[in-house]
């Protein structure tokens, strides 16, 4: 079975036909049988000959090679698509639905009109739909697509200032994620990485793959690690050229490759770590000693505590002994025997001495009292 690729947009999608017994080059137009009517398309690539088990199930065959009618009648229904593009645009206005309308498309016997357009959710285009059919007196079709569709119906420049990927040669959309901008160093500028649909650019999917098998066993930027026995930080990192700055505590800055990063081999991080030993040994030397010093000093402050706290002991031992043995002196000088009629401790309860009734409250206990002032008496006096 002979079978032929067609498509029938710039950057669409490509089909297989039966090209039956029709010689088709690259580039000719042919009329093909499809689901939705015959189409005008575009041939991709020559005739192939293949099994009828490898060929797909249900596949339509090409009609005949494009005559001028035919080529005729496709330019005049690209200037009928404009005209219903317009007509249409006007009755959304009209009616205030919340659509954007991106394009109309004739079929190529003219029997339906396919109108694109993009929303941000459903839309009820019912009545609209009536307007259309009693206007063009045919079948339509309102076909809701995506930002991402918009773009590559409509066309444009992108920001590299060539035309957009996705109408010249991009047929499918690959999903694009910020990691694939992170992955290549890109600025996470959304102007710049995002395109004219407003999503990420198609365009980050190439070289993703590229970047991440060049990244492989190189360090990331801002990583401190051990090469040479010498500690460096990673300054940066050239994945193209596998190249690798490196920055020592010196300030000194060293440009390595990976191949050379892996080995171990790096002649002015070899020569720095020797130096470096060697200056160390002295240090090294002076520190244990001044450590030893130090340990010295501390045991004998140690020790000189320890005799100190014993003897410190000691004397609180013997005062406490002595205060034992003043305590009962004492307790005989204050308390001394009654019978003798001693002094008795002043803080020593007093017994057998009767107890004084308690008084009851009065009435008007609780106000103050007035003082009365005594009247003075006349002195008598005698006759």
């Amino acid at each position: 079975m002979h079978i032929v690729t067609i498509k029938f947009r710039d950057a669409g999608k490509r089909y297989h036909f039966n090209a039956q017994d029709f010689d088709l080059e690259v580039g000719q137009r042919v009329v093909v049988e499809t689901d939705r009517g015959r189409a005008l398309g575009t041939v991709v690539t020559p005739v192939e000959e293949r099994s009828e088990d490898d060929c797909p199930r249900e596949l339509k065959s090409v009609v005949r090679l494009a005559t001028e009618e035919d080529l005729k009648l496709a330019a005049v229904n690209s200037t009928r698509e404009q005209e219903a593009l317009k007509f249409c645009q006007q009755r959304i206005i009209q009616r205030r639905m919340e659509m954007k309308l991106v394009k109309a498309e004739y079929l190529f016997d003219g029997s339906k009109i396919i109108f694109f357009f993009t929303a941000d959710g459903r839309v009820d285009f019912r009545e609209l739909v009536k307007d259309l059919a009693h206007h063009f007196h045919t079948r339509i079709e309102m076909r809701q697509i995506g930002v991402r569709d918009e773009a590559k119906l409509v066309g444009g420049l992108g920001v590299c200032g060539r035309e957009l990927c996705c109408c010249t040669f991009l047929t499918d959309f690959t999903p694009v994620s910020v990691k694939m901008a992170k992955e290549q160093g890109l600025a996470l500028n959304p102007n710049k990485i995002s395109g004219q649909c407003g999503r990420l650019l198609c365009c980050l999917s190439y070289e993703f793959e590229t970047y991440c098998k060049l990244r492989k066993g190189l360090p990331k930027c801002g990583k401190k690690i051990e090469v040479c026995g010498c500690k460096v930080q990673v300054l940066d990192v050239n994945v193209l050229s596998r190249e690798v700055l490196l920055g020592t505590g010196d300030g000194k800055k060293i440009k390595v490759t990976g191949e050379q990063l892996a080995s171990g081999e790096i002649e002015e991080l070899t020569g720095a770590a020797r130096e470096d030993s060697r200056q160390s040994r002295p240090d090294r030397d002076s520190a244990g000693r001044q450590d030893r010093r130090e340990r010295r000093s501390g045991d004998k402050r140690r020790s000189g505590r320890g005799d100190g706290d014993r003897r410190q002991a000691k004397s609180g031992g013997d005062n406490k002994q002595e205060q034992k043995r003043e305590k009962p002196r004492d307790k005989q000088k204050t308390t001394g025997d009654r019978s003798q009629g001693r002094p008795q401790d002043r803080h020593q309860p007093q017994r057998n001495q009767p107890q004084k009734p308690q008084q009851q409250p009065q009435p008007g206990d609780g106000k103050p009292k007035r003082r009365r002032r005594r009247r003075r008496r006349k002195p008598q006096t005698t006759e």
